[in-house]
């Protein structure tokens, strides 16, 4: 099988972390028989500097014409005085925009091997931590309009959040059909008891779970929640919310696992063509240092190659190899421990090279 993978390096850790999943991907394509052929798509405060805009139309059409995208990470202080516009984010928010990217699923399972890194009361973490946060992607206030203006004499700014009820269907039944293959619990987060969004959410997700009548849906304010997956994360099993919610709550979902340098994701919409990328920034206070955890990047590929390319045995050679390399006790930084070996970045990709 042949495919085109559109890559864009990104920023700080970015070019490290990538070049290495890179790497796993052309060893898998040498032992099940692909060929992947990889075009750049400059994007992010490097395409700033280069370009002069966060995502440059030539890198877009690469990322609209490639199969699937692998991104690694944008963004950094050095483009924090940059106008709106001109952000490394930026060009992230519009590249989803463009590819119809509504779905962003995060997976945060803590291997067993990391136990000791993770950063709850042992037993809470001896009840396992293996959920899904799918979260809406291109709606609410991070897509609405946005103004700063002078009010009597004060500046004031406002940001809108809104939904429509076919934003909310559609990755409802992401959750409900995820929920489907895996225990059988959505966990609807809202916050119901202010906002109207929320309040149309939770009717939402109430109307689609009826078409689903073997999984179990619970609704569950924002607060409570961030409170309950540091109480006892083992309730859980699929967690389905909006896109500010859910970009806070994965974040605390997936550091509790251990290290958030551990997390992939994927950002679907319709058809199967993605966007992949760990959950991580840029890093750059450690970026070219050889010390980057490439693997969410890594996972990410795998989760490419089953999702959007069909290849579960390819995407499962991986996850065996990541799982083989933690149990020999090979770690870079941010998860050593005691007793363990200290690696680098290039050192990591190529163990788990080894292990395909």
């Amino acid at each position: 099988m042949e495919k085109t993978i559109a890559i864009i390096k990104g920023d700080g850790i970015g070019p490290e972390i990538v070049t290495e999943a890179m790497g796993v991907l052309d060893t898998v394509a040498a032992k099940f028989g692909h060929r992947f052929t990889y075009v750049d798509a400059p994007m992010g405060g490097n395409a700033v500097d280069a370009f002069g805009v966060p995502l440059p139309e030539e890198s877009l059409a690469n990322c609209l014409d490639a199969d699937s995208v692998l991104l690694g990470a944008v963004g950094g202080p050095k483009w924090d005085d940059q106008p709106a516009d001109k952000r490394p984010e930026r060009g992230l928010l519009k590249l989803r925009g463009a590819m119809g990217l509504y779905t962003n699923v995060r997976p945060a399972r803590m291997f067993p091997d990391l136990s000791a890194s993770c950063p709850l009361r042992p037993d809470i973490a001896a009840k396992g931590i293996d959920l899904v946060v799918v979260r809406e992607l291109i709606g609410g206030v991070y897509f609405g309009e946005h103004s700063t203006a002078e009010v009597d004499g004060e500046q004031k700014a406002t940001d809108i959040m809104a939904y429509s009820e076919h934003e909310i269907r559609r990755v409802a039944h992401v959750a409900f059909q995820m929920a489907q293959k895996r225990r059988k619990r959505v966990t609807s987060i809202d916050k119901a008891n202010v906002l109207d969004t929320s309040r149309l959410w939770r009717k939402t997700v109430t109307e689609v779970a009826k078409e689903y009548p073997d999984v179990e849906l619970l609704h569950m304010y924002v607060d409570n929640a961030a409170m309950q997956i540091v109480r006892d994360p083992s309730q859980f099993d699929v967690i389905v919310t909006e896109n500010l919610f859910g970009d806070i709550l994965s974040d605390e979902a997936s550091q509790i696992t251990g290290s958030i340098g551990m997390i992939p994701s994927s950002s679907m919409g319709e058809g199967t063509r993605g966007l992949y990328e760990p959950i991580h920034g840029s890093a750059p206070d450690i970026a070219g240092q050889n010390k980057a955890n490439p693997i969410g990047t890594i996972l990410a590929a795998a989760m490419m190659l089953q999702y959007s390319f069909d290849m579960a045995a390819e995407a499962d050679a991986i996850e065996r190899a990541v799982d083989e390399t933690l149990k020999a006790g090979i770690r870079c930084g941010d998860i050593w421990q005691e007793g363990c070996t200290l690696v680098g970045c290039r050192e990591m990709g190529a163990e788990i090279r080894s292990r395909i």
